[in-house]
């Protein structure tokens, strides 16, 4: 079904905000539909063990080629070209179609990968990883946006679920990957072992995707047009944000960040003028439905960011190696698969009821992370590292169980004429949030003395920091969740009259 008239039906019917309930897994996996799923979700799960592979092996990293105080900029950067890739995706899909949207994205995710496996230097290998987020947010923006082109709006909410379950395939393998090459000393190898996967997906696109498999797209006559200025305020925000870490005085950081955030609410006043919107209409209010789903994505993603310095935490203060540091830190990602997949088929006041959860139990995670990571020792070993794992996957848990309501909503509520715009942003909006969520982390790791004094005695203090100021981000997302997305009122305004 086209993707404007799936959505225009969804608006116009707002109990398909909940279609779930029509819909089964083997449906979503039988016949024709299973190939296409796995075609769609394949260039996630490579994005996503990537994810894990390089927060597995950058202590391994840094230790050899240097840039202690440019850790977090390893994800900030990435995220920052994740960024640009989902906007351009919208674009590459109407000159190039599917087939040839998503195999361009696994060329420039390859490049990339190619890049850091070469690395000589933290500069150089910060470069490759922003190709590789380039292709990383082509890769996912392209899975939600042909989720609407090649399957009916009963399956939206399966497949959702099914591309944020692609994570849970990531924390087997990603750690596995990344922790065996960095304890054998070859973590560049880990880098290497992304190109066959890479070669396996282009060809399960190519035979899949493609028009006489029943995947058709008509070019447009006029190629979208993209908003080029809102894009370089919010990269400049998030820039703007991480570099603030490196100005001497407290007073100077805390101005940088203000100043950054001033690029963002720039970036979004141009946008409700803009000709060519980054956003759908309503985005920006918080009084509405759609402004207060995107702003409790933003909180929920900024919360999830302190994931980057797990493994550093775990393996200089708890003395794990890198394989168990990675699987550790997984946690955290299998909590967001496992809670999307069994989230997915509620609908109605279920819905609603993993809608409140979810920040709660994401708050929870990060306060007890705050408590454990600084202070190794304070219960027996066996037990310190279930705590830990059961905080970790917490933190995932509490943004998966309401992932997938949250997506389907933006979809659904999108105004008539902007649905692919809806579809796209949504991977712009997670990852805006990402990328100022790891250049914050950054700015608050480094001010409370990751890098100075630095040793264990930084450490301890960066880990405490982080996770408790942290977890104020997914506290506010629980207060915007109950006040606007998940009160019975909202539904009520939804539903048409009777």
């Amino acid at each position: 079904m086209p993707a404007a008239s799936s959505n225009s039906t969804a608006a116009a019917n707002p109990s398909s905000l909940h279609p779930a309930s029509s819909a089964t897994w083997s449906e979503l996996f039988s016949g024709r539909n299973g190939w296409r799923a796995l075609a769609l979700t394949g260039g996630v799960a490579l994005h996503a063990v990537n994810v894990h592979i390089v927060t597995t092996v950058l202590p391994s990293v840094v230790n050899e080629i240097g840039g202690l105080d440019w850790y977090a900029w390893s994800t900030t950067l990435f995220v920052v070209g994740s960024i640009l890739g989902a906007t351009l995706s919208v674009r590459l899909l109407a000159r190039l179609g599917p087939r040839g949207a998503c195999l361009a994205a696994l060329v420039v995710f390859s490049a990339g990968s190619m890049a850091c496996a070469l690395a000589p230097a933290m500069p150089w290998l910060l470069a490759g990883r922003t190709v590789q987020g380039l292709g990383g947010g082509l890769l996912a923006a392209l899975s939600y946006a042909l989720i609407q082109l090649v399957f009916a709006p009963r399956l939206w909410p399966r497949a959702v679920a099914l591309v944020s379950g692609m994570w849970g395939v990531a924390t087997l393998c990603g750690p596995a990957v990344g922790g065996l090459f960095a304890q054998a000393g070859h973590w560049r190898w880990a880098f290497w072992s992304l190109l066959p996967l890479a070669a396996v997906q282009a060809l399960l696109v190519a035979v899949q995707l493609r028009p006489a498999a029943g995947v058709r797209h008509e070019r447009p006559s006029a190629m979208p047009r993209i908003p080029a200025l809102q894009i370089g305020l919010l990269a400049a925000s998030v820039l703007v944000i991480a570099a603030s870490e490196f100005w001497p005085a407290l007073a100077w950081q805390a101005a940088g960040v203000v100043l950054g955030l001033g690029l963002g609410v720039a970036a979004t006043r141009i946008d409700r003028r803009a000709a060519v919107r980054l956003l759908p209409a309503g985005a920006y209010a918080l009084r509405t439905p759609m402004g207060a789903i995107y702003a409790s994505v933003v909180l929920l993603l900024i919360g999830t960011t302190t994931e980057i310095f797990v493994p550093y935490f775990l393996q200089l203060l708890h003395g794990h190696s890198p394989l168990s540091a990675g699987y550790l830190t997984a946690a955290m990602a299998g909590g967001w698969s496992a809670g999307s997949l069994l989230s997915s088929g509620r609908s109605g006041a279920g819905a609603d009821r993993m809608l409140r959860a979810g920040p709660v139990a994401c708050t929870l995670g990060l306060a007890a992370l705050a408590l454990l990571l600084p202070a190794p020792g304070r219960f027996a070993p066996g037990l310190e590292m279930l705590l830990a794992a059961i905080a970790l996957a917490a933190v995932g848990l509490g943004v998966g169980i309401g992932w997938p309501h949250l997506v389907t909503r933006v979809m659904s509520l999108a105004p008539a004429g902007q649905e692919g715009l809806a579809s796209a942003s949504i991977t712009t909006v997670q990852l805006y949030g990402m990328a100022v969520g790891a250049a914050v982390a950054g700015l608050v790791a480094n001010a409370a003395g990751l890098s100075e004094p630095g040793g264990a005695a930084g450490a301890r203090s960066a880990a405490a920091w982080l996770f408790a100021s942290f977890a104020f981000a997914p506290a506010l997302a629980a207060w915007l969740v109950v006040r606007f997305v998940a009160a019975r009122r909202l539904i009520g305004v939804l539903k048409q009259p009777t």
